[in-house]
């Protein structure tokens, strides 16, 4: 099968998957529901036998329920898997993930300090994202002030920045409560989308779609750094400015999915080497295709998470699990993806 028939399958699997989530929940809904309820609001047809009271609960839970939080699973997903070819492809190693320079380290550590600080939870987004983006500059600085190779500088920044996060996010769960603060953040840091809500969703959802889409649309400079930075700057690539380019986007969706969900593991890990498998190493394919398999992922990941106990596991445990064991299958056949 060609890689266009390819995506064109991954979105028909995508709206599938979306719309069966919406039916899926501990209030079961079928598809004369979904179709009554957005044929009314979003088509303005109206019926003398709609039942009013029956319309506000399809709200309610369409709505304020279900719809954000699979909204908030597409991006989630999309945002770390294009995050994730992005690392991989600049760096020229597929063992790394969205938070090889510090970002997801830096945000567990902001949000953790957030709960502590204070009871809003505006407050504990905001220190996710800003020290999300202080992990990233303080990698990037120290790879800025050492001389050698640019990416092992970079690799080893963000090893540095990770680390000295993780310390002190240590420091902080000893310091917490250990009856309210602590077990807050040993959740937050589990992820999870029980909490999300439609204004976070409409929030973050801007600057997501737009990140995602500025990085499809440079995919094709990242086919040459793939081929390293004497072959880029060779062909007339400026390597320093659009490395500097695809981290700060792929930093700022990666921050931006920690606050609508908190630390979710794998994803940008493990997704890119399926996507490759299915379409090849070139960028201009792989992006979009690792957007279309992680959104799918995550919301399929999520309606588990939701459904598959009485108690809502969270999600991060859950990627865990599927993603350790399904990566040692995929690392056998990735091969194929990097020749």
């Amino acid at each position: 099968m060609k890689a266009p028939t390819v995506l064109v399958v991954m979105l028909v699997v995508l709206v599938a998957t979306v719309l069966l989530s919406m039916l899926l929940g501990r209030y079961p809904l079928s598809l004369a529901d979904l179709q009554l309820y957005f044929s009314t609001h979003l088509l303005g047809q109206q019926s003398a036998d709609i039942d009013i009271s029956r319309m506000q609960v399809l709200e309610n839970i369409l709505m304020d329920i279900r719809l954000p939080r699979i909204v908030a699973a597409l991006l989630i997903g999309a945002s770390l898997s294009v995050a994730g070819v992005v690392f991989q492809s600049m760096f020229i190693n597929p063992l790394v993930s969205p938070g090889v320079l510090g970002v997801l380290s830096g945000a567990s550590f902001g949000a953790a300090v957030g709960m502590i600080a204070g009871k809003s939870w505006l407050i504990v987004q905001l220190g996710a994202f800003s020290c999300g983006l202080l992990a990233v500059t303080i990698a990037l600085s120290l790879a800025l002030i050492n001389r050698g190779d640019r990416l092992l500088m970079l690799i080893l920044g963000g090893i540095i920045s990770g680390a000295m996060f993780t310390a002190l996010l240590s420091v902080v769960k000893y310091l917490a409560d250990p009856y309210e603060q602590l077990p807050a953040i040993v959740y937050w840091l589990m992820g999870g989308l029980s909490a999300t809500d439609a204004r976070t969703v409409l929030t973050v959802s801007l600057p997501m779609v737009a990140g995602i889409l500025l990085l499809l649309a440079l995919s094709g400079y990242l086919n040459v750094m793939s081929m390293g930075d004497e072959e880029a700057r060779s062909l007339g690539v400026n390597v320093t400015l659009l490395r500097l380019i695809f981290i700060f986007l792929a930093t700022i969706i990666s921050a931006l999915t920690v606050i609508l969900g908190g630390i979710i593991g794998w994803v940008g890990l493990l997704i890119p080497h399926i996507a490759r498998m299915m379409v090849g190493p070139d960028n201009r394919l792989l992006l979009p295709a690792a957007a279309l398999v992680g959104a799918t992922y995550l919301v399929i990941a999520d309606d588990i998470a939701r459904l598959l106990f009485s108690v809502e596991i969270p999600i991060g445990i859950l990627t865990s699990l599927i993603g350790i064991p399904f990566f040692a299958f995929v690392l056998a056949r990735t091969r194929k993806g990097w020749g």
